[in-house]
């Protein structure tokens, strides 16, 4: 082990630097929505900003590695050979859960992770020692901090009760206020309500950001907590001048707001979090040198000097500060998990990332009969002044934003303000999910959430809810495991945990850029001026959307009629989910093109031709449930295969289907039209031929003695497939008119 032992520290280092990047692919949605969603800057600038953010906060940090020396576990009952299991076991199962969670473009918290990852990997081996005797007297409870574990626990609650509560709340007020539109009001109270805003900003910096610096002295905290006051108030008095007068030499001032709340929040994330990264690496770097000093073998030095307070080196605080603010100017991971906080919180319509859930639609029910409860008892004079301050056709938003930026401000000040007042209480608030849930309250509030889209969105804000639990869960159960693999398997263990660790990354990333160029045309279509630019961007994101679903329906095609032949009932059902996981892609497909459509100028042209070729792609998805249930229900039952003398048929009824979808396919990829009526022409005998196959097996039945279900069910089959390369013909017709 002892040999070995350099190997595993570098390889714990460069999954610390591989755990930064998909930290901050996901944790960039919490100081990045609210300047994104509202374009107060262009991406690259709200990047740029964020950055500095970072910088700053990772040359304030404090750097004290609390959590990862001591703060789960206590260190003297444990040998040197354990603790590397154990900090081992947290870097391969953090990576993987980040990574996984940024590829589902879903927000989760590094933090809470972190701890239960901790909390899993000891209790592996603390079971293990209390089980063989080693700690005789010592209990589960003096081996592990549980205090960190229900703190943590606590905190997720009071996170996701608290901030979601104020964001509504707040909101509601402000938008009654400044109405939405809010340009008209302004004039006298834009310098109040952006000074309140920044000194809000600025006592959070002040209490989350430099109080906790390094450079920052005892006296100095002394006096910040002395004069806490005197600042804030001298803040907001020379920031509410200062906006007002910014906003009579025509300044945005909102948006100056929005980006300052931007560099604050970085700030606090790079100062508070980012030991979060590095803590476990540079703890395993401390027990290497301890083993290497004392001379001691592994399994016999106890590593009480982990009790010791420790601050990671200021060098290593700005190179990972470094490889943070790389990750965030160019990863695409973290424009996905933003992403997923934008389609949740945006004002009007657009395409929808989650589906609809019982609970979801319980929960709109419940809340619609109560408003609707509400609106009966308030005076009507009162009902008509409200709905005059939120109707949304006077909304002010910028081009392509998801919100207005009364909304951006209240939801990045509103968050700063409340883990301000969390850590000041020394309440546990996550950053993660306090700047989350504080975005969804207000978006509730503001209306956003529509009866067209409330349950799409409330499903997505349990699925992120529900994933934070489940990644404390998860953290714990894969910690757990891969600390027994490595106690009992040793180095043979950490090398195959590696090795996985290394593969599953690779899959994920490879995976994820399948699915990246889509979602970046259907970015550039939205973001782009230029008619031609959409126009082009519209087409070729049709284009490889019906070559998508068809080569989707082909493959599903293949499997059904050969799992029928093989009575492949596991086959079958994988085919029975690809048809509803199908349907699913053609809906988000074809919304994402409608929206897409909506920003031409001609679209009237395009319109009927656009909607008969999703309907033409819906009808095969139809056709294909309609052989892929009859099958499976026959072949589960166990009935008469199909007769051997019929394979021939269905090969030959194989080659016109895949000969169909193939000569559409290559015909709309390329989009060489000249020549489609002679392809439909080869399509209609591919598709004659099948009538004439339906006709022979419907005289077989009136003249045959076979099994009457199995002859119902091959006749099912042949029809359906001649209804699959009819649709081909109505495909290719429809794609050609839509492209003159």
């Amino acid at each position: 082990m002892e040999t070995f032992l350099p190997i595993v520290i570098a390889f714990i280092f460069v999954l610390a630097v591989l755990g930064i990047v998909a930290g901050v692919s996901n944790d960039a949605t919490n100081f990045m929505s609210a300047a994104v969603g509202t374009k107060s800057a262009t991406y690259r600038t709200v990047t740029i900003i964020a950055s500095l953010g970072i910088i700053f906060g990772s040359l304030m940090s404090n750097g004290m590695m609390e959590i990862a020396r001591n703060g789960v576990f206590s260190p003297q009952y444990f040998f040197a050979n354990e603790i590397v299991y154990i900090y081992l076991a947290v870097m391969i199962a953090n990576l993987i859960l980040l990574d996984v969670f940024n590829s589902l473009g879903l927000p989760t918290s590094t933090s809470v992770s972190l701890v239960f990852e901790l909390l899993g990997a000891t209790v592996a081996i603390a079971m293990i020692k209390m089980h063989t005797g080693a700690l005789e007297g010592v209990g589960l409870s003096e081996l592990i901090n549980t205090d960190k574990a229900l703190t943590m626990i606590v905190g997720i609650f009071l996170s996701v009760a608290i901030a979601f509560i104020f964001g509504m709340i707040v909101q509601y007020i402000t938008r009654l206020i400044f109405s939405f539109n809010f340009e008209k009001n302004l004039k006298w109270k834009i310098g109040i309500f952006s000074g309140i805003a920044t000194t809000a900003l600025i006592y959070f910096m002040l209490i989350k950001g430099m109080k906790g610096a390094a450079f920052i002295t005892a006296d100095m905290r002394a006096w910040i907590d002395a004069h806490t006051w005197q600042l804030l108030g001298i803040s907001f008095v020379f920031f509410t001048v200062l906006m007002q007068i910014l906003f009579f030499l025509k300044v945005n001032v909102l948006k100056l707001v929005v980006l300052i709340g931007t560099f604050a929040l970085a700030m606090a994330f790079a100062g508070n979090d980012l030991v979060n990264f590095i803590g476990v690496p540079l703890a395993g770097l401390d027990t290497y040198i301890d083993v290497r000093r004392s001379g001691v073998a592994m399994d016999a030095l106890s590593m009480n000097s982990l009790n010791t307070m420790s601050s990671a080196n200021t060098i290593y605080l700005i190179i990972a500060g470094g490889v943070m603010v790389v990750t965030l100017l160019t990863s695409k991971k973290a424009k996905i998990v933003l992403q997923t906080s934008l389609d949740l919180s945006k004002q009007n319509g657009g395409n929808e990332s989650f589906g609809s859930s019982a609970i979801a639609r319980s929960l709109v029910r419940f809340t619609n009969n109560m408003v609707s409860a509400i609106d009966n008892i308030l005076p009507a004079k009162v009902k008509a002044w409200i709905e005059k301050r939120f109707d949304n056709r006077e909304m002010i938003l910028e081009e392509n934003a998801a919100f207005d930026l009364i909304r951006g401000s209240v939801s990045i000040v509103l968050a700063s303000m409340l883990i301000a007042l969390g850590t000041s209480l020394k309440l546990p608030l996550s950053t993660t999910y306090v700047t989350f849930m504080v975005t969804m309250g207000a978006s509730l509030s503001d209306r956003a959430w529509s009866r067209e889209s409330a349950v799409y969105r409330v499903t997505g804000m349990f699925s992120v809810i529900g994933g934070w639990f489940i990644t404390a869960i998860v953290a714990f159960i894969i910690c757990f495991v891969i600390a027994l693999l490595f106690y009992y398997g040793g180095v043979i263990a950490m090398i195959a945990m590696i090795a996985l660790a290394v593969y599953i990354i690779i899959k994920n990333r490879a995976k994820s850029n399948k699915t990246d160029d889509n979602d970046e045309l259907f970015e550039k279509a939205l973001n782009a001026t230029e008619q031609e630019v959409i126009y082009e961007s519209f087409i070729q994101h049709n284009r490889e959307s019906m070559n998508k679903m068809l080569n989707m329906s082909k493959e599903i095609y293949a499997n059904i009629v050969d799992a029928f032949v093989k009575e492949d009932i596991k086959t079958l059902r994988k085919a029975s989910n690809d048809c509803r996981d199908a349907k699913q892609i053609m809906k988000q497909l074809k919304r994402k093109e409608i929206m897409i459509m909506r920003r031409l100028d001609d679209k009237m042209n395009k319109n009927t031709w656009f909607h008969l070729s999703y309907n033409s792609i819906e009808q095969i998805l139809y056709s294909l449930r309609r052989v892929c249930d009859p099958c499976k229900e026959y072949v589960d039952n166990s009935f008469t295969p199909l007769d051997k003398k019929y394979l021939p048929e269905v090969e030959s009824l194989k080659e016109k289907i895949f000969w169909a979808i193939d000569a559409a396919g290559i015909t709309i990829y390329s989009s060489e039209y000249k020549d489609v009526d002679a392809v439909m022409e080869r399509i209609k005998v591919r598709e004659d031929e099948a009538v004439e196959m339906s006709r022979e097996q419907m005289n077989r039945i009136q003249n045959s003695k076979e099994n009457i279900d199995l002859a119902l069910l091959y006749l099912n089959i042949i029809q359906e497939s001649s209804a699959i390369i009819t649709e081909m013909r109505h495909i290719l017709r429809n794609e050609a008119k839509m492209n003159e």
